[in-house]
């Protein structure tokens, strides 16, 4: 499956993501959730699958998409399977903007075909919770960086032993709306035990 991502970056290019085989576990009892999990950096769909289908959650679906193979700037330019480059490990990082948004489009393509009465969410490990968090805010604006409007609506979001991208600009943005007295989104939710809120 081919996907071009959002045009982000240097002269608005937009670089084309060959994503892998999408894994598909489906529920043993009745469909109530539909959870887009994301492997970590040089894995695959498949492994988290195998492992998801062995979970006591028989109302959920389990979609379990392979990232592209890219060049991987902390490793030196060496290939893997990853949903965005990471050049280095550190706080002051900068983010791979445009891979972060292939793959939000990427998950939000997946949920987008989910029945209306479906609830939906996002998870990930590593690196695939610093892509589910970002999805999160991408839900709670309604859009990506570049301004396309973001379309999948969550209820729940998974990250596990990860980190916030574009910490910086969520950090202004909560601030901001704070300051506002904003309300949070109601429908999002961050989780760091597996859907027990869905009472599933």
């Amino acid at each position: 499956m081919s996907f071009t991502g959002p045009s982000i970056g240097s002269g608005g290019r937009r670089e084309a993501h060959e994503f892998g085989r999408t894994h598909v576990v489906r529920p043993k009892g009745r469909h109530q959730a539909t959870v887009v999990w994301l492997h970590g950096l040089g894995d695959n769909g498949s492994s988290w699958s195998h492992l998801l289908e062995t979970l006591p959650l028989p109302n959920i679906k389990w979609i379990c998409p392979t990232a592209p193979t890219r060049p991987i700037t902390l490793f030196g330019g060496f290939p893997a399977t990853a949903w965005f480059d990471v050049g280095e490990l550190s706080e002051d990082a900068p983010d791979d903007v445009e891979g972060l948004e292939a793959a939000a489009a990427h998950v939000a393509n997946l949920l987008s075909i989910e029945p209306a009465d479906i609830k939906l969410g996002i998870g990930g490990f590593s690196m695939d919770a610093a892509t589910s968090l970002y999805s999160a805010t991408c839900f709670i604006h309604r859009k990506y960086e570049n301004g396309d409007l973001y379309h999948a609506n969550l209820s729940a979001v998974v990250g596990l032993s990860g980190w916030l991208p574009c910490s910086k600009l969520v950090s202004y943005v909560c601030t901001f709306a704070y300051n506002l007295s904003a309300p949070l989104h109601p429908q999002l939710y961050l989780v760091y035990k597996l859907f027990s809120f869905l009472g599933i």
